[in-house]
């Protein structure tokens, strides 16, 4: 792991561990907790952080570096709240997420569905701090983009796309398009708020735009190929559940092969945008890339 990456998933961590509150009432802090804390890729703060240094001057204010870290946060509660609404028994009653029972399972399915409500809200107010030297547009603008990236026309929306293709058979294009929005938009929102935060340039939002669509597609391909290829251990949730769910995916559209191919022609997608954009100080944001390419959970 690049110590760039290691000394940013310190700095998430301990941002977490300070801003979700642990004494919000009747266990409700704790299921958040239990919900985002001790575990976890961290895959999309790390875009968004990785952005930013993409993206800032070499001496940046001290307000992009907060900026940064609020959004790395407040997208990975978006993520959390997500999860713990997705493991419910309303949807794919699952009962392991990261390597630990859900919350629903730990909490109950109130708690459960409280906690996801809490962890939404909190990520919004974590974009709008009330002493900050942030401008007021860049607050704006990341809370716009992750509004977006996370309702009807991005991750909601995928998930309830998702959820009437159950036993349907999609056509490439249109598993295409429910992984742009079910997993795709929170992971381009990730890349593109971390452009905001650093003051992009157009030209350089543009080509981050474009990489965060390919990454964001392919991370939900490989995704797949997992799920048929890895087991529960390794994943840290329950292996195979696409299939037991008649959930069409890459592999039972395409066959495992081409899956995989497919993956790799969009993280190479991915790296050509970032080839194209301009920016100096890429190197995170490749390495990212590669990474959702090789994962193995």
């Amino acid at each position: 792991m690049p110590a760039w990456t290691t000394e940013q998933l310190v700095r998430v961590e301990q941002a977490l561990e300070q801003w979700v509150p642990p004494d919000a009432p009747a266990d409700l802090g704790q299921a958040m907790r239990h919900a985002v804390l001790d575990g976890g890729k961290r895959l999309r703060p790390l875009l968004v952080l990785a952005s930013v240094r993409a993206c800032a001057p070499p001496q940046p204010a001290a307000w992009m570096n907060e900026a940064g870290l609020r959004a790395a946060c407040a997208i990975e509660l978006i993520h959390a709240y997500s999860l713990v609404h997705d493991d419910m028994p309303c949807m794919d009653n699952d009962v392991l997420r990261r390597g630990k029972p859900t919350v629903h399972v730990a909490y109950g399915e109130a708690g459960a569905l409280l906690a996801g409500d809490a962890l939404q809200t909190l990520a919004f107010e974590l974009l709008t701090p009330t002493h900050s030297d942030i401008p007021a547009t860049v607050q704006a603008g990341l809370c716009g983009l992750l509004a977006r990236g996370a309702g009807h026309a991005g991750m909601a929306g995928g998930q309830a796309i998702d959820l009437a293709s159950v036993g349907e058979q999609l056509t490439l294009e249109q598993l295409r398009q429910m992984h742009r929005c079910k997993t795709g938009a929170l992971l381009e929102t990730s890349v593109m708020m971390g452009a905001v935060a650093a003051q992009a340039s157009a030209q350089a939002s543009q080509a981050l735009l474009s990489y965060g669509q390919a990454l964001g597609v392919a991370f939900q391909v490989v995704d797949d190929i997992l799920d048929v290829t890895a087991d529960t251990a390794v994943l840290g949730k329950t292996a195979g559940k696409d299939a037991d769910n008649h959930k069409p995916t890459y592999v039972s559209l395409l066959g495992l092969q081409a899956a995989q191919q497919e993956a790799a022609r969009l993280a190479e997608q991915a790296q050509q945008a970032l080839a194209h954009s301009g920016l100096g100080d890429t190197q995170a944001l490749q390495s990212l890339a590669d990474w959702v390419l090789q994962r193995k959970h």
